[in-house]
This record gives structure tokens, C-alpha cells and sequence, in this order.
């Protein structure tokens, strides 16, 4: 049926999609940051410990999950 109700998002349903959509790409722009900040810092440390080594593992790979979560989320929409 042409026009019904639940064809159409209400305004307010469309104003919190945007709304998690910019906040979506914010996110994903400092993350892109971070993750680049984080690959050159492997570069400029030289001879890393074991512990430094350790964080920016975590790091890493607290990053990679996040990523992971923006993009599964938007794959839902």
C-alpha cells in the first residue's frame, strides 16, 4: 500500500538515524587516528619491551574490535 505509515520513517526516526550515523563516522575518523598514530609509534621506538610491546598490542587490537562493532552495526541499518 502506497503511503502507509510503516513505508515512511517519522521525522524523529530520521533525525536519530543521522544522528548515529555522524556519530558513527566521528568515531571511525578518530579511530583512523589513533590506529595511524599507533603504527608509526612501532616505528619510532627503538629496541620496545616486552610491556611496550603489550600495550600497543592492546591498543591494536582494542581498535580493530571498535572498527569491528562500527562496521557490523552499519551492516544492520
Amino acid at each position: 500500500m502506497e503511503g502507509s505509515a510503516s513505508d515512511e520513517q517519522s521525522p524523529t526516526s530520521a533525525a536519530g538515524n543521522n544522528s548515529l550515523s555522524a556519530l558513527k563516522h566521528d568515531i571511525n575518523n578518530q579511530l583512523s587516528n589513533i590506529l595511524l598514530a599507533l603504527e608509526q609509534l612501532k616505528y619510532e621506538i627503538p629496541d620496545p619491551s616486552e610491556d611496550c610491546i603489550f600495550y600497543l598490542d592492546l591498543i591494536s587490537n582494542s581498535a580493530a574490535k571498535i572498527n569491528s562493532l562500527l562496521k557490523n552495526s552499519t551492516a544492520k541499518e
